[in-house]
């Protein structure tokens, strides 16, 4: 390879990579959070990253949703999780994980339930994916 190639090959990398590190390679993340536990019960969360926290933030039953947005990172290790509290109790949930949820969804809506978190399934229309809290092993 003569110098101007291996000159314009490292330009090519350099860009790719700063494309990829700014997140430019992947979609949108939409996340949706509703609180469905029981009429006249609010939800109170707390959801962050690695590098957001997205501050706390209380939901009426059947009310508007939490919403945040933003790009996965490039490596898939994007991890947002969350803390849900009502009534005295306080549960965990990864409310995204890259690995997890990235093939599923670009717009993921949650309901909160008191059993657990469920993730609507675009295939049924049903809120059917669910998963139980985290456990503080």
């Amino acid at each position: 390879m003569n110098p101007p190639s291996i000159n314009l090959l490292l330009l090519f990398l350099m860009l790719l990579f700063v494309a990829s590190e700014a997140g430019f390679l992947l979609h949108k993340q939409d996340i949706l959070v509703y609180n469905d536990l029981q009429a006249g019960t609010d939800l109170t969360l707390h959801c962050k990253s690695g590098d957001n926290d997205l501050g706390i933030h209380v939901l009426t039953y059947h009310g508007n949703p939490f919403e945040f947005k933003f790009r996965p990172h490039f490596w898939a290790v994007t991890l947002f999780y969350c803390s849900f509290e009502w009534n005295g109790t306080v549960h965990r949930f990864d409310i995204y994980d890259f690995n997890r949820d990235f093939e599923k969804c670009k717009r993921c809506l949650w309901n909160i339930k008191a059993n657990g978190p469920c993730m609507l399934n675009y295939d049924t229309n049903k809120y059917d994916i669910c998963y139980p809290w985290k456990t503080n092993a």
